[in-house]
């Protein structure tokens, strides 16, 4: 907030504020659309599969996110009420608690996205041996360090934010493990095209290529939306480290609740994409609804 007051004197950007109401009504969607994902999968055995505890994982980092950015808003309303004050201990404690909240999310997504990729790369080359390779014990035991890893990294960056060691390993992660991501989508897609012309002519061996393709498919998009609605943010906080008095940063930062929302849809939009490209959850979504066997 200092670093946006300071900018209204050295650029003519004015700040764009979104209104509480959409602001809480956006994070209340997001939370309530990702906890029916986890309901659903708890209540179907049907899904109790790698592939949607891989989902389970995407849907809590996006709830985190969700929930970061609430109470960040409700934080600030609190300061401009006078209930708190922004350099107290108690603040300072609150807000580093939130930092990690946010940087919590922003790794279980990241790492989810990175669990689901490999395993549609699995169930797609590795067919026949996929539940030999991808157990749900196996799938429980990379979930568990996956969200190890996450809580120590967002406990040390939160702690160490000011650190160049700490920001810059930070900085180097989200690229680098975005860029991993799509050269393992590219991969996959190039491999599946070749797999495709061999199997032509085995009916039943494309029905099930397709399957897995459509899977791909939907994990791409997942990716996509991934990268629309964080990517902004992360900027943000990037341009706030390293060039806070710049003008053009600092007019690029005057839209920071616009960036905060995209994170929100972004929880809002992958349970919509779950919905729509699968029919199991479908199908226990309705059962949910209408309380029928």
């Amino acid at each position: 907030e200092n670093i946006s007051d300071f900018s209204l004197n050295i650029t003519d950007c004015t700040q764009v504020v979104v209104p509480e109401e959409v602001f809480f009504t956006v994070a209340a969607a997001g939370i309530l659309e990702n906890l029916l994902i986890l309901i659903a999968v708890v209540r179907n055995k049907n899904l109790h599969l790698p592939m949607y505890f891989f989902i389970c994982s995407l849907a809590i980092s996006d709830m985190l996110g969700s929930l970061y950015k609430t109470l960040e808003n409700i934080f600030i309303i609190l300061c401009k009420m006078g209930y708190l004050t922004r350099h107290g201990d108690f603040e300072k404690k609150l807000d580093d608690a939130m930092d990690s909240m946010f940087i919590l999310s922003l790794l279980g997504s990241i790492f989810s996205l990175l669990a689901i990729a490999a395993d549609r790369y699995i169930t797609i080359f590795y067919a026949l041996r996929y539940h030999n390779i991808m157990t749900l014990r196996r799938a429980l035991v990379i979930l568990a360090i996956i969200w190890a890893f996450c809580a120590g990294s967002s406990i040390a960056i939160a702690l160490f934010s000011y650190e160049a060691a700490t920001v810059i390993p930070f900085t180097i992660l989200f690229p680098l493990m975005m860029f991993f991501i799509l050269c393992l989508y590219i991969h996959m897609f190039l491999l599946a095209r070749s797999h495709a012309k061999k199997i032509a002519s085995l009916p039943s061996s494309t029905i099930h290529h397709r399957t897995n393709m459509k899977g791909a498919i939907t994990l791409t998009v997942f990716l996509g939306v991934f990268l629309c609605c964080w990517a902004p943010f992360v900027l943000h906080i990037l341009l706030a480290r390293f060039c806070p008095h710049n003008p053009y940063c600092a007019c690029y930062m005057s839209i920071f609740h616009v960036n905060g929302t995209l994170i929100m849809c972004n929880a809002i939009i992958n349970p919509m994409i779950f919905a729509f490209r699968s029919p199991e959850l479908r199908s226990t979504f309705k059962k949910m609804f209408y309380c029928s066997r």
